[in-house]
């Protein structure tokens, strides 16, 4: 193969002339003509039995061209591109065949490449560190979550139901004294207060004891789900059989023996003070890095191929149907349950996909300017932690990865340490904090 010339022909399209030898051409047409002769009939010759030079002028001299050039050309393009160091992507490209003979093959392919980027100002970005304080209020309600986890249900019976209780009841519906359909159920649990059922049902079961059988009158929202019902007064015949209640274990020293390696409330509660410190120090870090992120996006200059977005995009779609298949649903039932088309779903990708595009490009361009180069120790040492993760022998990761992506997945690690180290952080006061955990709260 020999690349006669790459030029630029429109933003991030690179038109390549390439030139194979008469020999490599000549080989792969012979392969074509192996491959198909069992096919080829030709008069005067039982099937598969044609010499290439009668089937030819039977057929056409060029008539295994089209699929030795299918042969050559993946390869071909591939080290022309590589020769002429461009960045290709994912996208159309335009295939123009100049000539094919003896002589060998030239054609022409107009690719797209990965965008000139600019950046600057990416060392001395400021960002905001929320301030890491732990409440003892935040510590009771930590392990009033464990004290809830570890409780029992008892049952009730020296007073009527309350909100907190569970219910177990029977229940039918009546819209006009006629039943209606998935208005009954037997021994349903129902936990008071709860608002699982429409509103003013479970109110009316409040203050009733076991045994008693009694009615409850509701009237179904406007924009009830099931439209026959909507906005309609039904009835509901009620027999209430159990009352049951959540008894909360006493938290205590024997508690904290029961449910952790401590043999004190006041090592227990030290320990969950810092574990929710550390949880809290590594959110305040996460929200340091995300204005970085952003920061960067705002700072990318580049005239963005849209094919990067939209592959960007297909590969969000693939992992989130990857993500729904290991939790036992398919993508086509999610669309159906959500009432979502494919296009309405990849285009929800689109904001996460266009971060992710602009990014990456300013991290290798980062990486590029600080001429970060990846040791050989560090590759090694990125494909062990890759066959750890994957459970995998490192050869079979290496096999699947090649190092020049590994390679340039590591330089961004390193170009987003470069911005860490160089930013300016401060910490913020509680107003500022405020207003972060609404604007989160909001998204």
């Amino acid at each position: 193969m020999a690349l006669k010339s790459s030029n630029k022909v429109d933003t991030n399209r690179y038109q390549l002339e390439v030139e194979i030898d008469g020999e490599t051409f000549e080989k792969a047409v012979d392969q074509a003509y192996h491959k198909q002769n069992k096919k080829i009939v030709i008069p005067g010759f039982r099937k598969g039995k044609a010499p290439r030079a009668f089937v030819e002028k039977y057929y056409g001299q060029e008539v295994f061209y089209e699929d030795a050039i299918n042969a050559l050309y993946p390869d071909a393009l591939e080290e022309a591109v590589n020769e002429a160091k461009l960045d290709m992507i994912e996208d159309k490209i335009d295939f123009d065949l100049v000539s094919a003979g003896k002589d060998g093959l030239v054609f022409k392919a107009t690719i797209t490449t990965k965008p000139e980027v600019q950046i600057e100002g990416y060392k001395g970005i400021e960002a905001k560190k929320a301030k890491v304080a732990v409440t003892d209020e935040a510590v009771d309600a930590e392990i009033a979550k464990v004290q809830d986890r570890n409780s029992r249900m008892v049952t009730v019976e020296d007073r009527a139901a309350q909100n907190g209780d569970i219910a177990v009841i029977d229940f039918e519906g009546f819209v006009d004294d006629v039943a209606f359909e998935g208005g009954k159920a037997e021994n349903f649990s129902l936990t008071l207060g709860s608002g699982q059922f429409i509103p003013g049902f479970e109110e009316q079961i409040v203050d009733h004891k076991t045994g008693e059988e009694f009615d409850i009158k509701v009237t179904f929202p406007e924009d009830y789900q099931a439209k026959e019902l909507a906005g309609k007064e039904a009835v509901f015949k009620i027999k209430l059989h159990e009352i049951k209640m959540k008894e909360l274990p006493e938290v205590d020293d024997d508690f904290v023996k029961d449910v952790s390696d401590f043999d004190t409330l006041d090592e227990y509660k030290a320990d969950v003070r810092k574990k929710l410190e550390d949880a809290a120090e590594a959110q305040a870090k996460d929200g340091v890095e995300n204005q970085l992120i952003d920061k960067l996006v705002e700072l990318v200059q580049a005239e963005i191929p849209e094919a990067m977005y939209t592959n960007r995009m297909n590969d969000d779609v693939r992992d989130f149907a990857y993500r729904l298949q290991s939790q036992g649903l398919n993508l086509n039932t999610y669309l159906q349950y959500t009432g979502m088309n494919m296009d309405g779903l990849r285009q929800s990708f689109r904001p996460q996909a266009e971060r992710q595009v602009k990014v990456r490009l300013a991290l290798e361009k980062i990486a590029q300017l600080e001429n970060i180069q990846p040791t050989d120790e560090e590759i090694e040492a990125e494909y062990e932690k890759l066959a750890k993760n994957y459970e995998l022998d490192v050869e079979k990761v290496k096999s699947f990865i090649p190092k020049e992506e590994l390679v340039k997945d590591i330089a961004v690690e390193k170009a987003i340490q470069v911005v860490r180290d160089n930013a300016v952080v401060t910490e913020a006061d509680e107003a500022e904090d405020a207003k972060a955990e609404d604007a989160k709260d909001a998204e």
